[in-house]
């Protein structure tokens, strides 16, 4: 039993962290120079961040086509290349339509993911569990591509960007595809066959 010196000391030091964390959280960040002042220019810097890594999306996806042994992921990655192409030009559409140069921006967080993506490739043998570890990266990228074109959809909307909402809609609904075929190729005994190999 916990002697009364020992609670009180216990919730000294559980005092002491709570006011530690609330005054490290408590900091505002101070914006850069060039930081959005408005939804116009936060919308811009998402289709700048999202044009970057679509940019990137097409350099890799030929790398992850040709350590893929899966007939179905190979055919998969295949059309989403196509695909992520057109979205390229969907994005340059958009910045056109804005009457904005096509400007890409670097995606920390796309960045993050296919270097995840590429530690899988050399952390795992070729074959299904390798295959299995491609669409767990593919889906992570496709979740975050999900959400961005979401949240960058529902801004153009309230901007009244309506060129723009249509060029996203699209690309939204060709990554949900994307990833629902994903969850498709690896419930076909995909991820079974990796815990077997």
């Amino acid at each position: 039993m916990e002697t009364k010196a020992k609670k009180a000391s216990a919730k000294r030091v559980k005092n002491e962290n709570s006011k530690t964390v609330a005054s490290q959280t408590s900091r505002k960040t101070p914006a850069k120079k060039d930081a959005a002042k408005d939804l116009s220019d936060l919308f811009e810097d998402g289709l700048k961040d999202i044009y970057w890594a679509e940019k990137a999306l097409v350099k890799a996806l030929p790398k992850m086509h040709k350590n893929a042994t899966e007939p179905k992921l190979k055919k998969a990655i295949e059309t989403h290349l196509e695909e992520t192409k057109g979205q390229v030009k969907r994005l340059e559409a958009c910045f056109k339509a804005l009457k904005k140069k096509a400007e890409a921006k670097k995606c920390d967080a796309m960045q993050g993911l296919l270097d995840e993506g590429k530690g899988i490739m050399e952390e795992t043998k070729p074959g299904p569990v390798r295959d299995a570890g491609i669409i767990a990266a593919s889906q992570k990228v496709e979740h975050y591509e999900i959400a961005t074109y979401g949240t960058l959809a529902a801004y153009a909307k309230i901007l009244k960007e309506k060129d723009c909402l249509k060029e996203l809609l699209a690309t939204l609904k060709e990554e949900k595809s994307c990833n629902d075929l994903l969850s498709k190729i690896a419930d076909t005994n995909l991820n079974s066959k990796a815990m077997t190999q």
